[in-house]
């Protein structure tokens, strides 16, 4: 009995193994065919990854006999734990702050309460049209869960593309909104499953709000403290001395030691570990070796763009799961309906926040380069339409146990799900850089996401390194503060003001008391620059 266990063990282990090598070599092929393919004007690394796991899930199903069409398990623990956090905190680590922070007001107002419109609406859409089509009687918890879900937005496609150069409003909007949207989407979807909502009245929904209010705060102050303790104690210990492998290895485990305790105070992690990253590039970045500026850089791209290509390539092999569609499959039109219904919300529910909101952050903008123009607005509603892995790791804590589910509704929902995903990305993303040739053409020849982090390459001393998620924050200093003296002589001037004024005031507590305290642009270590110089012995003439 137990050598006939210690077999199936055994052969358990090593079927484990052939998967992992097979996903492993998957991966290899997706950066490799990505890469060739990077010129083309209809395809990105996102198609690309999708692409081939559709193919390796018609392989696996072939040869399965019709029973598998995945090497590994689709779980939201495994998304939400292990892929997500190294994407977002590399967003928040090169993000330009500085423009990140000027446009702050219209990227809340997008990724915010834009998200919420765009919840309200699919809520409302599927609530009324569900009912009538006789799919299933739907509580408002299960309206508002599917309003969550299919709020999420992923604009890496679009992100591929753009190049925050050319054209820094519109990549800071569309990547801004992009973070802070998938954020708003996870805290609403938790709020939603942690109340009783059958019993709807102004006091639940008060408390709903405030909850809403709390997460958002709480998170970002975490991932604020996160850094800071960070860029704290390297400044302090100076690690750099030592090793750079140290400094590394902190600023990585850090970041996600606040990811995990958001998730264990039930946070939004993705809101703490990209306020983290920003923090971390504001002070930490500034604190450690030269060697370590350029390893962190290179680590935290690399992580991120390896996560987002497992993401991908995953959901277009878990799109074949027999075992899902076999629920369906005597009604292969009603899921074909449910996802058309899905998808036109989801374009309407787009279209109801980013025209009028971008309506009211022009009346702020006093600049005609500042306000976005109607074909800036196509593209920004464009880079929204897209669904991805946000939109799949929800519908599967929804709809699913473990990934697996035996409710023919359930079923439904997860099929029309990875149906809107693959439509979005692969239709809506092959036609985003035609799209945004012909609405910009003046705009930046295709560009690798990853191509962002490059280093600015001379002389090889920390002064001379600069990062593109520093942007203009090296001119900071010499602000033109006109508007801080001045008083509002319009509601225009009015609403423009306090972002200006802001930014004055905490220019001057970050130079008088942030920076001499947790360090920053400007702090020098003593270190030497590698470890190599350290260990050398001095000669001795």
């Amino acid at each position: 009995m137990g050598v006939g266990m210690l077999e199936m063990l055994k052969t358990s282990d090593y079927a484990s193994v052939i998967s992992m090598n097979l996903f492993v070599a998957l991966l290899c092929a997706c950066i490799v065919i990505g890469h060739l393919l990077e010129e083309n004007p209809w395809m990105n690394e996102s198609i690309t990854a999708l692409l081939i796991g559709l193919c390796t899930g018609v392989v696996i199903l072939w040869l399965s006999g019709g029973k598998s069409s995945h090497l590994l398990v689709f779980s939201e623990d495994l998304f939400f734990i292990y892929l997500l956090p190294p994407i977002i905190f590399n967003a928040g680590f090169q993000v330009k702050k500085k423009r990140f922070f000027v446009n702050f007001i219209t990227i809340m107002m997008f990724g915010a309460i834009g998200t919420l419109i765009s919840c309200s609406i699919i809520t409302f859409g599927v609530s009324q049209i569900f009912k009538r089509m006789g799919i299933g009687t739907l509580d408002l918890g299960e309206s508002l869960a599917i309003g969550a879900i299919f709020a999420a937005t992923d604009s890496v496609c679009t992100l591929q593309v753009l190049n925050q150069d050319e054209t820094p409003l519109l990549y800071s909007i569309v990547f801004g909104e992009g973070v802070v949207n998938d954020a708003t989407s996870v805290v609403l979807f938790n709020a939603i499953k942690s109340f009783d909502l059958e019993q709807l009245d102004h006091g639940i929904a008060l408390l709903f709000f405030g909850n809403f209010l709390y997460l958002f705060i709480a998170s970002t102050l975490l991932g604020v403290l996160g850094g800071l303790l960070t860029a704290y104690i390297i400044k302090k210990l100076y690690f750099g001395r030592h090793s750079t492998d140290r400094e590394v290895a902190l600023m990585m485990l850090m970041a996600y030691l606040t990811y995990i305790l958001a998730e264990l105070w039930y946070l939004s992690g993705i809101l703490t570990v990209f306020f983290c990253g920003i923090v971390m590039s504001h002070y930490t970045w500034h604190n450690v070796t030269e060697s370590s500026r350029i390893t962190t850089k290179h680590a935290f791209a690399t992580l991120s763009f390896v996560a987002e290509t497992f993401l991908f390539l995953y959901v277009g092999m878990d799109a074949l799961d027999i075992e899902k569609w076999r629920f369906v499959s005597d009604r292969p039109g009603t899921s074909v309906i449910v996802s058309s219904v899905l998808l036109a919300l989801v374009l309407i529910g787009r279209a109801a926040f980013v025209f009028p909101l971008s309506f009211l952050s022009n009346l702020t903008k006093k600049s005609q380069n500042e306000k976005i123009s109607f074909r800036q607005q196509i593209i920004i509603w464009w880079a929204g339409l897209m669904r991805g892995a946000v939109s799949m790791a929800l519908a599967y804590n929804e709809f699913t146990m473990s990934g697996h589910t035996q409710l023919r509704f359930n079923a439904i929902m997860i099929t029309s799900t990875i149906t809107v995903v693959l439509v979005s990305t692969m239709v809506f993303g092959m036609m985003t850089k035609p799209l945004i040739r012909y609405l910009l053409p003046l705009g930046p020849p295709p560009k690798r996401k990853n191509s962002m982090v490059n280093l600015e390459d001379s002389s090889p001393s920390p002064k001379s390194i600069n990062v593109p998620f520093l942007g203009d924050n090296q001119d900071s200093e010499v602000e033109t503060d006109v508007n801080d003296s001045q008083g509002p002589s319009s509601i225009r001037d009015l609403l423009t003001t306090p972002t200006h004024t802001v930014h004055h005031l905490w220019r001057k507590f970050d130079d008088a008391f942030m920076r001499p305290v947790f360090g920053g642009r400007g702090f020098v270590p003593v270190a030497p620059s590698t470890p190599t110089e350290y260990n050398a012995k001095p000669e001795w003439h």
